[in-house]
């Protein structure tokens, strides 16, 4: 009450006949500033000592485009806007330049226009700990020369000097932790040998199924985890130089992430890998999953095909936007919205008869996230009049519901309040939780209309395991993420 009271003070000083006291305005104020009355936790919480494979990595994917993937230009503002935002891998494709004589970064093979590799380079450098202290990995895709090869080398060396990892051995037990790893820069690429070798695959298996393109603005909903998980019954195999065969996900629906693998130590590894085995294989080793190349239009697929298995890089396209990307920014805004997310223990370990979490079980429930929405308000301040209805009022309604592991995954909606810029909602809604470790609240608001498509008001994910009990100022986003300047819902959270 104290910060509320010297906050209003503040705004408020200047005004004649002043009096100190908490008026039913600075307590209006207090319960819907998100500064005073946040919904999560702001500060790192977890244990950042262990490896980097016990932890979700916020990554993204062709970092450098700036819109779709066949004719956006591509640019160093988009790798900014991600660090900014706490993504901790960036992704460039390397290709020799028009002359052969530089380095340009570009989606190969198609109308986007170059950026050079330097000024790439050079904003990582200037905005990698921007949001976060924790190691930024760069992701280089190889296309060039082994003359440019040297030259690539030599940038990188002089551009981040001293912040550049290098690790003690070529075979490390384990990968370091991010603690230890703070303010260093990691290079991942791969040898020219792998690279063919998966490029031939991918090839391949693009000639043999399109992915149905997904066009996901705001009306889009995410794809369905249960049917992506069965989709995922038919196995492709790609081989690795440490002769670990994993799979990808041939599906017919919105998603296709392709698997990658970078090991720290693994030279006697010989077999197949399946979805019942991934928990065990990522407790040691990073896994990386990324978009399928046709999705042109920067869509991008349900993150929680990963995160239940336990794929610490689920990449995605930033640039987009949609359900599925708004996931992604909730997910990570755990744990401070540093970029490091720690896994669930049950990812991390067996049980008494050496079995791995089952994504697909159904389990006991281990806790029940109660969700009131009170009311909400601001859209009188951030829109014009006319925005939702030209004649009216506006009729808004709110979506609740959690995203997770199937069992968990539902959507709910409160009633439509009509004609109403400041609507009070004033519903409850139950969710059992058989993971509450990995769930994120999903919340919609939306303004009705009897002759069209429904309005977009804005949207919010917030990871459930970070959530304050108690009556909560939550402010929406727009459908590409910024956050209105007034917009706000007043919701309260209890767990049982």
């Amino acid at each position: 009450m104290e910060q509320a009271l010297e906050l209003r003070h503040r705004q408020l000083f200047h005004r004649k006949h002043f009096k100190p006291v908490f008026t039913l305005d600075d307590f209006h104020h207090y319960l819907f500033s998100e500064e005073l009355n946040p919904p999560l936790r702001s500060q790192v919480h977890q244990d950042m000592t262990a490896p980097l494979s016990h932890y979700y990595i916020y990554t993204g994917h062709n970092s450098y485009l700036t819109g779709n993937q066949l004719s956006s230009d591509c640019s160093d503002v988009p790798i900014i806007k991600a660090l900014q935002n706490g993504v901790r891998v960036i992704e460039l494709d390397m290709w020799p330049n028009a002359t052969k004589d530089n380095i340009d970064i570009l989606h190969g093979r198609t109308l986007t226009s170059p950026v050079e590799l330097i000024k790439c380079l050079r904003s990582i450098k200037e905005y990698a700990f921007s949001a976060s202290p924790y190691p930024v990995i760069i992701t280089l895709e190889d296309h060039l020369t082994p003359d440019l090869q040297a030259k690539v080398a030599e940038m990188v060396i002089e551009t981040f000097g001293d912040m550049l990892y290098y690790p003690d051995s070529e075979s490390p037990k384990e990968f370091l932790s991010p603690e230890a790893l703070k303010k260093r820069i990691i290079i991942s690429t791969k040898p020219p040998k792998e690279y063919l070798e998966a490029k031939n695959v991918k090839e391949n298996d693009g000639d043999t199924k399109k992915v149905q393109e997904s066009n996901e603005a705001w009306g889009m909903e995410v794809p369905d985890l249960q049917t992506e998980l069965e989709c995922a019954v038919k196995l492709s195999y790609i081989k690795t130089k440490e002769n670990l065969k994993i799979f990808s996900f041939p599906c017919e629906l919105h998603m296709f992430p392709e698997l990658d693998v970078i090991f720290p130590s693994h030279k006697n590894c010989s077999q197949f890998v399946d979805v019942f085995f991934l928990c065990r294989f990522t407790r040691i080793n990073l896994l990386r999953i990324y978009p399928k190349g046709t999705r042109f239009t920067s869509s991008n697929y349900n993150p929680f095909v990963g995160w239940i298995h336990g794929a610490q890089m689920v990449a995605f396209k930033m640039q987009g936007y949609g359900r599925s990307l708004w996931l992604m920014h909730g997910f990570y805004k755990a744990n401070g919205g540093c970029g490091y997310v720690k896994k669930p223990d049950f990812l991390l370990s067996t049980g008494s008869d050496n079995e791995v979490f089952d994504p697909k079980a159904i389990s006991p429930v281990k806790k029940t996230l109660k969700v009131k929405v009170y009311m909400g308000d601001g859209w009188r301040m951030d829109f014009k009049k006319t925005h939702f209805d030209p004649y009216s009022p506006p009729d808004f309604y709110t979506r609740v519901g959690i995203a997770g592991v199937p069992a968990d995954t539902t959507m709910k909606k409160t009633k439509a309040i009509e004609d109403n810029w400041m609507p009070a909602w004033d519903e409850e809604f139950v969710f059992p939780l058989t993971v509450p470790e990995l769930a994120v609240l999903r919340i919609e608001v939306h303004e009705y209309d009897m002759s069209e498509k429904d309005d977009f008001a804005g949207q919010n994910c917030l990871p459930v395991s970070e959530l304050k009990p108690g009556i909560r100022a939550v402010p929406l986003l727009d459908h590409k993420g910024m956050k209105f300047k007034s917009v706000k819902l007043l919701m309260r959270f209890e767990f049982a």
